[in-house]
């Protein structure tokens, strides 16, 4: 394992699992861009966010690719919605859904780019919402 998928490993279980705040000071860099702001705190802000919509979120990691300064993390994530997630009021749905995040890491080791693709409307679906297209359809741009 190389130290970079290590380094992975070790965010997902602890900041993003165990909730130990202060591993993401150690392994996210100032610079590394988040919710509104960068550093650490941006970081955790998005976690914050979504733990106070799914309390009892886990994420369990599904597969791990590394090569050099970057490494793709394969992840399901399971939880109870039981506080507002965006416009969707608590359900108390179990939700279960994957994704990918993509890191790279800098010489120092420390996360400077946190990229993720979820299954977004896989989740709004198991609480659910119903997507329903704009009235009058879709116009193709310069129509």
């Amino acid at each position: 394992m190389t130290d970079v998928e290590a380094a992975a490993r070790r965010f997902v279980a602890d900041v993003w699992n165990a909730r130990q705040e202060e591993s993401a000071y150690e392994l996210i860099a100032d610079e590394c861009p988040g919710l509104g702001g960068t550093g650490p705190e941006a970081t955790l802000a998005w976690h914050h966010e979504r733990r106070a919509a799914f309390p009892d979120l886990r994420y369990k990691i599904v597969d791990v690719v590394a090569a050099g300064e970057r490494v793709a993390v394969h992840w399901r994530a399971a939880g109870t919605h039981a506080g507002q997630f965006g416009p969707v009021p608590p359900t108390g749905q179990v939700v279960s859904y994957s994704g990918a995040t993509f890191l790279r890491f800098d010489a120092t080791g420390r996360i400077v780019e946190v990229w993720s693709c979820t299954e977004l409307f896989q989740l709004l679906q198991q609480l659910g919402v119903e997507m329903l297209p704009p009235i009058g359809g879709l116009t193709a741009p310069g129509a």
